[in-house]
């Protein structure tokens, strides 16, 4: 198989033979697992907007257990977070918008999304 080399953004070189249409059932597959997920996007995101992955997560039929409300870094609002369950299975699905952030939200603003990754994979609330 091998690897690309250099890391480059959008590179046109990349050929790839697989279009997955729809992520849904293979989140469906994981939730049923028991695994939880962080989805998350920049809300300066113009190429896949927030809104458009609130709709996907719509389509999940997760109920909402934790409601939105802003997630801070140094006291200062870095996005906004609604946390969702499966309730036949009792997963958690974290949803996070990360302040100013683009279609790469890390690119754009690191320190934030290393707080809401470090918090997540930790098991504390955003």
């Amino acid at each position: 198989m091998g690897t690309i080399g250099t890391w480059e953004r959008c590179s046109s070189r990349l050929r790839f033979t697989i279009d997955v249409p729809s992520s849904t059932e293979f989140h469906l597959q994981l939730a049923r697992k028991g695994y939880r997920s962080l989805i998350y996007s920049g809300d300066h995101d113009l190429i896949i907007p927030y809104v458009g992955t609130l709709e996907w997560i719509q389509s999940l039929n997760f109920r909402i257990v934790d409601e939105w409300r802003p997630w801070l870094l140094k006291n200062q609002v870095a996005g906004y977070t609604r946390t969702y369950s499966d309730p036949r299975y009792f997963n958690l699905m974290t949803f996070a918008t990360v302040k100013g952030g683009g279609h790469t939200a890390p690119e754009y603003k690191p320190p934030e999304c290393f707080a809401m990754f470090q918090r997540w994979i930790t098991g504390k609330q955003l």
